[in-house]
């Protein structure tokens, strides 16, 4: 999912999304940085609004270690 998509796209995503749903974020080509894990944990309070939860897939080590050290492994799980 591109976090930078227009608003009117992530409506539409978001209309899509039943509750319970798990949606899988592919990560493997992003960054490791804080500004990435930002977003990833605000599309997670999101799609929670909503009944729903984000499942990371293709996490590198790099990102996986900033994950626990900001202190959001729980808030940002892997897809296992």
């Amino acid at each position: 999912m591109d976090l930078t998509m227009p608003v009117p796209e992530r409506g539409a995503i978001r209309r899509k999304i039943t509750p319970t749903a798990v949606l899988l974020c592919d990560v493997a080509s992003v960054r490791a940085d804080a500004g990435t894990v930002d977003a990833l944990a605000r599309l997670q309070l999101a799609v929670r609004r909503h009944g729903c939860q984000v499942r990371l897939r293709g996490t590198s080590p790099e990102l996986r270690e900033l994950i626990v050290f900001m202190g959001l492994r729980d808030v940002l799980p892997e897809w296992r």
